[in-house]
């Protein structure tokens, strides 16, 4: 076998039993705090009473109407007087008509 170089096998591995080291323990790891919360419900009944008394009025209005009719009238009077003058010779003084008076302003 000209020209062909010849490769060494690589001898296999030699397995060995692994080395347990001894367990060791890191610092703990804390996260934070979750809150559960419970809920407990407990279902009261608790009566409430509200009264209602309703009055009936029955309000009775009384308009009262006032009217005023107005009548009118006239009169018409008309005095006689008689009297007894006299004569020329003889008048009576009360017979004569008053004469104006007139104020001075």
């Amino acid at each position: 076998m000209y020209g062909r170089k010849h490769h060494q096998m690589r001898p296999r591995p030699i397995c060995c039993p692994p080395n347990i080291m001894p367990t060791q323990i890191a610092p703990a790891q804390v996260s934070p705090t979750q809150e559960v919360v419970k809920t407990n419900v407990f279902n009261t009944i608790v009566p409430h009473f509200h009264p209602v008394h309703t009055t009936t009025v029955n309000r009775h209005i009384y308009h009262h109407q006032h009217y005023f009719p107005r009548t009118y009238s006239e009169v018409n009077e008309y005095y006689q007087m008689s009297q007894q003058c006299g004569d020329q010779r003889n008048p009576n003084p009360q017979c004569f008509p008053m004469q104006q008076r007139r104020f001075g302003f």
